[in-house]
């Protein structure tokens, strides 16, 4: 063996590091998945191998994994801040929701946990533009940072109730209570950090004109991973929705999905059952409490799922939600630990890693991203407002937006005999999007296309691709304001060089 990752989570924000991909290859393994091989080195900050931990006791090192990590995660605490949707006809579950948080706050603080589990609530409604009578798009109810315990919480939210009037169209602006309760509260608090959205609709897109945040599940799921906050989703699929609900659950899978548990964090409520959502809500409560309280007493939080007997039938189904807590807990304890801990990653190694695990190929085992300096997601933007703006143009005439595209080509340089017209010259080769994707041993869903196969897409085929670019361009907007993101490699530098790790997913 020639390396092993820290256990704990590496936070490249506070201790950064690069792990570049030297080079890569693309193989089926003995069960028939594909999976990459992929050369990499580690080049980190680390002027000297990290010290193991020592007991306090002896000041002897330890080779037993975790061992003292009892006394280290004593102060993690959490905050779980529930997201819900006040339109017409939400008033049961909101008051179902406050009974549960009144329920588990009452029981924390039996056991003096008030300080370790902190609630929120976020409620949001649609655009208040599109009508007035709805009084807000979102509005914070409760900042977990600020309550003061559970009477504090209820005064809070005595005043929450449902909305007087209906909303524009069926679905609501969910992302815009997703969006202010990432942006608004200080996640950095807290060691676990989830948000538990309640709905019975589907949310507004972000090219929808009465949107607010302009942004889709996609790049609202990577602004929750990048705060490292896990997002709940309880879809109330009432009868009143049924037209809404396949479009509501594709859209909150892909918000809910969570990278460490590999499966999106989303549980459906039957017919929008008060009982069915009551049972759910008291169960994600106190599993999430209970990993706070075993943190806090020095136990290993993860012990039990990994020892315990497989359930079979409808137990299994019922305990779905504290599995994943459990699981959750842990990595969100490793989590903690890497950051109190200051865990780094190892000072120098060069390595072959494949990125799915070889007993369990559908789950990955990297996280691919892109570093990308100021000036170059500044150009990348450009890049990509061009091809977006030349796909406009093909919904009407793809010759047109092919013409468009070589052009854009020659204006930047590129080589004239690779931008000769040819209908199966593919964006890839246009070399718009080369100097950040070339070399990478991933796919991108955009250099792939050529005219005969936008001919071939359908038109929400193309809307889709273009609504796609546009969603990127509102994110990278985001990253380039954001100026806590971005690091910088030697001091002084100029800002235009500050680098940001920019994940694949975000990427045309």
């Amino acid at each position: 063996m020639l390396a092993e990752e820290p256990k704990e989570f590496v936070d490249f924000q506070k201790n950064f590091y690069l792990l570049p991909v030297l080079q890569g290859e693309e193989v089926m393994d003995s069960q028939g998945f594909y999976e990459r091989l992929l050369e990499v080195a580690s080049v980190s900050k680390n002027d000297k191998p990290v010290a193991q931990p020592t007991t306090t006791a002896t000041g002897n090192q330890t080779n037993k994994a975790g061992q003292n990590q009892p006394q280290e995660i004593v102060g993690f605490s959490a905050a779980v801040v529930f997201v819900i949707d006040s339109t017409i006809s939400m008033d049961p579950y909101i008051n179902r929701t406050r009974d549960a948080i009144k329920k588990v706050y009452e029981k924390i603080e039996k056991e003096n946990l008030g300080k370790q589990v902190k609630f929120g609530l976020v409620a949001f409604r649609s655009s208040t533009k599109a009508v007035p009578g709805l009084e807000y798009t979102s509005k914070m109810f409760v900042d977990p940072s600020t309550v003061k315990d559970g009477k504090d919480f209820m005064d809070k939210v005595a005043n929450l109730k449902q909305a007087v009037v209906s909303s524009k169209e069926f679905s609501e602006d969910a992302y815009a209570g997703v969006s202010q309760a990432l942006n608004e509260i200080n996640w950095n608090n807290f060691g676990g950090r989830y948000l538990v959205l309640i709905t019975d609709a589907g949310a507004i897109e972000g090219d929808n004109p009465i949107s607010t945040t302009g942004l889709d599940a996609k790049q609202l799921r990577l602004e929750a991973q990048h705060r490292g906050v896990a997002i709940y989703t309880l879809h109330l699929k009432t009868p009143s929705g049924k037209n809404n609900h396949q479009i509501a659950q594709t859209q909150y899978n892909e918000l809910s999905f969570n990278n460490y548990l590999n499966k999106p964090l989303y549980y459906s409520v039957n017919a929008g059952d008060v009982n069915e959502f009551g049972q759910k809500v008291d169960t994600l409560a106190n599993a999430l409490t209970t990993q706070v309280k075993q943190a806090y007493s020095g136990e290993e939080a993860a012990g039990s799922v990994l020892t315990a007997t497989p359930k079979t039938g409808d137990d299994q189904k019922k305990s779905e939600i504290e599995e994943d807590a459990i699981l959750l807990g842990k990595a969100m304890q490793l989590a903690y630990l890497g950051d109190v801990k200051g865990t780094k990653a190892p000072p120098v190694f060069k390595a072959w890693v494949s990125d799915r695990d070889f007993a369990k190929p559908t789950i990955p085992t990297a996280e691919a991203r892109v570093l990308l300096t100021k000036a170059q997601l500044s150009d990348l933007s450009d890049v990509v407002k061009k091809i977006a703006d030349a796909a406009n143009n093909g919904l009407i005439s793809p010759t047109d937006m092919f013409a468009q595209l070589r052009s854009v080509a020659a204006a930047m340089g590129q080589d004239p005999n690779k931008i000769k017209e040819d209908k199966s010259t593919k964006l890839a080769d246009l070399g718009l999007l080369g100097e950040y994707l070339d070399g990478i041993p991933y796919k991108s869903q955009v250099t792939g296309i050529d005219e005969d196969t936008w001919k071939g897409m359908s038109v929400q085929e193309q809307e889709k691709f273009i609504r796609d670019l546009h969603s990127k361009l509102r994110h990278y907007r985001i990253f380039n304001e954001d100026q806590s993101r971005w690091i910088s490699l030697t001091e002084g530098a100029d800002p235009r060089d500050n680098v940001y790790p920019v994940p694949l997913d975000a990427l045309p």
